[in-house]
This record gives structure tokens, C-alpha cells and sequence, in this order.
């Protein structure tokens, strides 16, 4: 049997078990070497097997240690690119950055400017992290009074990956919001990194 088709065949009958209730949601998984040998098959058979879960959302933990069952995310819709997150926050990051090509072109500015900078890690009310904004803006911030905001995807990034307990080059929904003054002029943009497990988007016109 093929490589591929083995540890998909096994990952499948892991799911089937925890939907028998064998393992339940936040339950250790047996080790790559304990569920080879149960299986007859390589430990890096489980091991893709558990990669491939841990990329669907059905199990997580970090590479080289236990996975467990994962909790089912909450759902949430988001509607408003600018609305102001309900829930508890943590600034991870406040290095100033240089402006690159696609931050100045945002932005208005030259390409290396200085920009202040932030990334918040928003949390849903569990304590789990919901989302990630990563934020730029000139000299100090200002009030806005309109946006534009983008949607797309992209894979994410080793400390990206981390913080949302997910794998390096999982894809998620990438929001670019840009807030501008009354004149039109940019302001601040920011980069909205929404898990594809966590969250739906719902654009919807107020009449």
C-alpha cells in the first residue's frame, strides 16, 4: 500500500474512534511508537497521520510532543473588519518596522520609513487565541473615519502558527484593513490573521 493512502487510512480510523467516543476532546493520543506497534505499521506512518489531523483541526499540540483530541473551535462571523474585539487582548509585539514595498504602498509612505507597529492576539472567552492583528501606522495614531478591507488567504508563519496552535503553512483568512482620515489619507493598515477552523466571513450591505 502506498505510503499516502496508509496514513490516510489511518488518520480516518482515528477519527472514527474519537467519534466513538474513544479518545475525548483535550485526551492524550498514545504515542507515534505505542500506536505503531498497536497497528503494525512505521511510527512515521502515525506520524503523518497525526500531521494531516492536526492540519484538519481534530487533534492538536505542538510537533515532538503529545497530541491530544482538540476542542471544537468556536464558530464565530465576522461582519466588520474595524469593529472593536469584545474580548480579552494581549500585545505580543511592539517593535517599530521598516516600511517594506506593500506596507509604503499602503500606507503612502517610502519604502523604508519607519512605522510603529503592534501585533494584538485577540482571545475568545475560553482564554484560546481567536485572532491575530498585526497593525503599522506613521508617527502617532489618529481617529479614522473610513476603512477598506481585503480578504484572502495566506499560509501562516512559524510564529504566527504558534501563537494560534496550529502548523506552519496552514491557511487562513488574511483581512488587509486600511483606515483613512477624512481627506482620504491612509492612517494605519493592519493585517487580520483569522483561523479558516474558527471563524466564517459574512459581508453584508446596511440599508
Amino acid at each position: 500500500m502506498a505510503e499516502d493512502a496508509r496514513y490516510r487510512r489511518i488518520a480516518a480510523d482515528i477519527q472514527r474512534r474519537i467519534a466513538a467516543g474513544e479518545w475525548r476532546p483535550g485526551q492524550d493520543l498514545p504515542s507515534r511508537a505505542e500506536l505503531a506497534a498497536e497497528l503494525g505499521v512505521n511510527p512515521q506512518t502515525v506520524r503523518l497521520a497525526y500531521v494531516h489531523l492536526r492540519r484538519l483541526g481534530v487533534l492538536a499540540g505542538e510537533e515532538r510532543r503529545a497530541v491530544y483530541v482538540a476542542h471544537p473551535p468556536a464558530m464565530r462571523t465576522l461582519t466588520d473588519a474595524d469593529a472593536v474585539w469584545p474580548f480579552s487582548s494581549e500585545t505580543t509585539d511592539t517593535r517599530p518596522r521598516s516600511a517594506t514595498v506593500e506596507l509604503a504602498a499602503r500606507l503612502g509612505v517610502d519604502v523604508g520609513a519607519s512605522l510603529r507597529h503592534e501585533t494584538v492576539e485577540c482571545l475568545d472567552p475560553g482564554g484560546r487565541s481567536a485572532m491575530l492583528v498585526s497593525s503599522w501606522w506613521r508617527s502617532r495614531r489618529q481617529s479614522h473615519v473610513s476603512y477598506t478591507a481585503e480578504v484572502g488567504c495566506v499560509e501562516l508563519a512559524e510564529e504566527q502558527a504558534h501563537a494560534l496552535g496550529l502548523l506552519v503553512d496552514t491557511l487562513a483568512f488574511r483581512i488587509v484593513r486600511t483606515r483613512f482620515d477624512h481627506s482620504g489619507r491612509p492612517l494605519e493598515t493592519a493585517d487580520l490573521i483569522l483561523p479558516m477552523d474558527r471563524w466564517l466571513i459574512r459581508l453584508a450591505r446596511s440599508v
